[in-house]
């Protein structure tokens, strides 16, 4: 009853009420990211959803737009200013991604959404992640979050995707607010590509088949 229809219809009323109420700091968020992001304040992006829908998630965007001098974009640790720093340390750039609930993309809690290029590197029991749509904090979120490694973190999203519940995203949803006031577990800097993860643990495997580890 509560992951069929309950918990969208939660959804649906907390972010909606989210959004007024934040109303005002997403205007002033739009207004400094303009200018010290240089244009666009908004990223999106391509994920996949719930059964593996591609959707475009919203956040804020937390590199600026300088380009060399032959007009390409400048690498992301440059890019990567002080104002986007602190957005990400403080979770801020995830906001926007409320209109994304609110919509149906996603839900407050679930396994958080990947780059969509992640599907073709899946196995048939990782895939279980999006049996259930993704979230804006999740299980692995608050068991580690960023200094959790990629194995782990599928293991504890498909733990959720197979044992969801109203009181486990209750339980989720305070941790994710303690953990954001104190800023526990938060790394800025991003973990290393999931793809690049899992080329690394195929070359590991072929590896150890051929005795060479």
């Amino acid at each position: 009853m509560y992951e069929k229809y309950l918990k969208r219809i939660i959804d649906f009323s907390l972010s909606l009420m989210a959004l007024i109420v934040l109303s005002p700091v997403l205007l002033i968020l739009i207004v400094l990211g303009m200018v010290f992001m240089r244009g666009n304040p908004f990223f999106m992006q391509e994920r996949p959803g719930k059964d593996e829908k591609i959707f475009k998630l919203i956040k804020f965007r937390t590199m600026d737009n300088r380009k060399n001098k032959e007009g390409k974009l400048l690498p992301d640790e440059v890019r990567l200013n002080k104002y986007g720093r602190f957005l990400r340390a403080t979770s801020l750039d995830e906001l926007p991604e409320l209109a994304n609930i609110v919509k149906g993309d996603m839900s407050i809690i679930g396994p958080r959404p990947l780059m969509a290029r992640y599907l073709d590197y899946y196995t048939e029991e990782e895939r279980k992640r999006h049996n259930v749509r993704p979230g804006l904090s999740g299980y692995a979120q608050v068991h580690g979050r960023n200094n959790v490694d990629w194995s782990e973190r599928m293991k504890m999203d498909i733990y959720y995707a197979e044992h969801i519940s109203f009181g486990m995203d209750v339980k989720i949803l305070i941790d994710t607010m303690l953990i954001v006031l104190k800023r526990e577990g938060i790394s800025v800097e991003d973990m290393t590509n999931f793809d690049d993860f899992r080329k690394m643990q195929w070359e590991e495997e072929r590896k150890e088949k051929a005795g060479e580890i």
